[in-house]
């Protein structure tokens, strides 16, 4: 499997070093282009996007520019689109993926895209779902130490996507189901767009006379500001378990609204 020689500690000490196994990173957005200075160091990379730019930006970060097909044809293949193109890309790549290859996607949610995966991508694929609990802003400063979700999807790797992301990238790994990835990011991911959407469309002034509360409520805003349209739609309507906590916000909501009775 494409950990065994990076994991592999009984290798004699004069031995010479292994080649780097091939990776397929398809999708080149702004997850998937911060993922390729922390993913070169281990693996041969081709990078696959229809960007136009694309053989411009692979060869600044002196990476390969491939067509879908032969990235495809790595031994793992990491999908860095957006939930919505995950079917599209799934279906388009089937074909190509080699007999013991493993997949893995970094959708914000699980359930959806796992079943994705499992539905469009042959048998012989092993497939593993992750979650990076970080992006390219709260990674600029390097990503040791934070969290990635990993998920089963099918086949015997998921170990060994933990036990990389562990001990080569110096992640926090959360190994969790699915269902249970979605139902607590229902809350930490969509109540958190959910509030910042709220607060944007207040159009809240500047404001001189602040509190450290306020100050974190507003750079909360701003980080979800960022975020794409596209992204804010996955959190907030592709996780089953959102409706339950708008339903909830809502509620407290009407709470507050309430004239409080004297006394």
């Amino acid at each position: 499997m494409f950990t065994q020689t990076l994991l592999d500690d009984e290798a004699p000490a004069l031995a010479p070093p292994p080649a780097r196994p091939g990776l397929g990173l398809i999708g080149a957005g702004a997850f998937g282009t911060f993922c390729i200075a922390h993913l070169a160091p281990h693996f041969r990379l081709r990078l696959s996007d229809p960007r136009p730019d694309l053989p411009a930006l692979a060869a600044r970060h002196g990476v390969e520019a491939a067509d879908l097909a032969a990235a495809a044809a790595e031994p793992v293949v990491v999908l860095a689109v957006p939930q919505p193109r995950l079917e599209a890309v799934a279906r388009a790549i089937a074909p190509h993926l080699a007999p013991g290859s493993l997949v893995i996607d970094v959708c914000s949610i699980k359930q959806k895209p796992l079943a994705t995966l499992l539905e469009h991508l042959p048998d012989h694929v092993d497939v593993v779902g992750t979650h990076p609990l970080f992006g390219p802003r709260s990674g600029a400063g390097g990503i040791a130490g934070l969290r990635v979700a990993v998920c089963a999807g099918r086949g015997r790797s998921t170990g060994r996507v933990a036990r990389f992301l562990e001990r080569k990238l110096g992640l926090a790994v959360l190994s969790t189901t699915a269902a249970e990835h979605d139902r607590q990011m229902a809350y930490v991911q969509g109540l958190t767009h959910l509030l910042a959407r709220i607060v944007l469309a207040m159009d809240v002034p500047e404001l001189a006379q602040t509190t450290t509360a306020f100050e974190h409520l507003t750079r909360m805003v701003e980080v979800v500001r960022s975020d794409s349209e596209e992204l804010f739609r996955t959190i907030t309507a592709e996780n089953p378990f959102v409706d339950e906590v708008k339903a909830r916000l809502l509620e407290a909501t009407r709470a507050l609204a309430t004239p409080l009775s004297p006394g």
